[in-house]
């Protein structure tokens, strides 16, 4: 056998392919039984291209590796050495532990920075109306002021809120009415001059977990659960701002090590974006999965298709999101 890579690997073999050699019950597709425990409701989820699995009961999920370490009980290094050689391969003998980051030519705090329009912390008044907008709880909106995420202003001529970087690299901009600009645009706005890209609050400091959403919204329901567990102190929230944006890579260092999920709209924009930054993130020794909301219904029947639709979840299907913090 040849050496191969682990990403080699990966282009060869799936989840799919996977499951059936270790003859596992069932049949691997968007929303289907477990096949490592007894699951009386489809609570499993495996990525339309195969290449990412969710157990929503237990929380769990990643790619083709953790599959096989879940369903094998191997440990990280030999469930590498046997996904590669079930690829055709032998596994490379790597000259450092993980592939070299690159380094900004320019670094970050040197770039120039976009003229954002005025913004102001918000007051209690504009918090409640914001808390009851997006229906999380109003601490949630509070913390994200706190941090630097959360600011209110005009825009437009509309009452808005922002959320912004602490850097002020990247701000997008909605109504506080809900609406969408000009009656017919989009709902969210990038301020002009952002650099699109950067992850609002990729430096997280010292927080070893954190939640990656998309956009502002799905930024205070993430906080709304953290919030709920008590775990301000533990999980931080990160935001990509659109599914299309690849994550700066003068961003990437910041996350590097760090144990990150992934909480991605449910459509084909979101799931590609949550499989393009788990590309990006992984090679950085990031333990890395994401959840899938496809089949969950909200409370009037309609589906869910991100997280910040979670919190009005159906009864029925509120069980789904045990353990929906990383």
């Amino acid at each position: 056998m040849r050496p191969m890579s682990i990403a080699e690997a990966k282009q060869r073999v799936g989840i799919p392919q996977l499951w059936r050699h270790l003859g596992l019950p069932g049949v691997p597709k968007k929303s289907c039984k477990s096949p490592f425990r007894q699951d009386r409701q489809a609570s499993f989820s495996v990525s339309a291209d195969g290449r990412l699995f969710n157990d929503f009961a237990s929380g769990k999920g990643g790619d083709a590796i953790d599959f096989l370490r879940e369903a094998t009980g191997l440990s990280n290094a030999d469930a590498c050495r046997r996904f590669v050689e079930l690829a055709g391969g032998s596994p490379c003998r790597p000259s450092s532990p993980l592939p070299p980051i690159r380094r900004a030519t320019t670094p970050p705090e040197a770039w120039p920075l976009p003229r954002l329009t005025a913004m102001r912390h918000g007051t209690p008044e504009q918090w409640a109306a914001l808390a009851e907008l997006r229906h999380v709880h109003i601490e949630a909106v509070k913390i994200a002021d706190d941090a630097g995420l959360l600011r209110f202003g005009v825009w437009e001529g509309w009452k808005a809120w922002f959320v912004v970087d602490g850097s002020r690299r990247n701000a997008q901009v909605r109504r506080m009415d809900g609406r969408r600009w000009n009656g017919t645009g989009p709902k969210a706005v990038t301020l002009p001059g952002c650099h699109a890209g950067w992850p609002l609050g990729a430096g997280a400091g010292d927080y070893q977990k954190l939640c990656m959403v998309e956009g502002g919204p799905d930024l205070l329901a993430a906080l709304h659960y953290i919030v709920l567990e008590g775990a301000a102190a533990e999980i931080a929230p990160v935001a990509m701002l659109g599914a299309k944006q690849r994550i700066h890579p003068d961003a990437l260092p910041l996350f590097a090590g760090k144990r990150i999920r992934i909480y991605a709209h449910a459509d084909e924009a979101g799931r590609m974006g949550a499989q393009q930054w788990t590309a990006q993130l992984a090679p950085l020794g990031c333990h890395v999965d994401a959840v899938d909301f496809s089949g969950l219904r909200k409370a009037d029947g309609s589906p869910i298709s991100d997280l910040n639709d979670c919190i009005l979840i159906h009864p029925e299907d509120a069980g789904e999101l045990e353990g929906i913090l990383p």
